[in-house]
């Protein structure tokens, strides 16, 4: 499918993020993905601020700055977007 896959987080010293998937097998080579987090109590999903692009410029990863989650639940969305067909989620 066009979803991502192999979603992984790890949280470095507390407060820094570092988020990396892997573009769906059969994603159109134009697709952009897009990550988005929040916690329960929150209201609003956070957008990612800096991406890491691969050699095609498309976002595969995120580093979150200035994090605490704790041990609460963290809720994450991937969305991402093609001219040429819908992306899975």
């Amino acid at each position: 499918g066009s979803a991502i896959e192999n979603f992984s987080c790890v949280i470095y010293n507390i407060f820094l993020m570092n988020c990396t998937w892997q573009a769906g097998r059969h994603a159109p080579a134009d697709t952009q993905y897009f990550l988005y987090w929040k916690k329960p109590r929150d209201e609003e999903e956070v957008e990612c601020e800096f991406y890491i692009k691969d050699e095609n410029c498309r976002n595969m990863g995120c580093i979150f700055q200035n994090v605490s989650i704790g041990t609460e639940k963290a809720y994450f969305l991937v969305n991402g977007s093609s001219k040429d067909s819908m992306i899975q989620f």
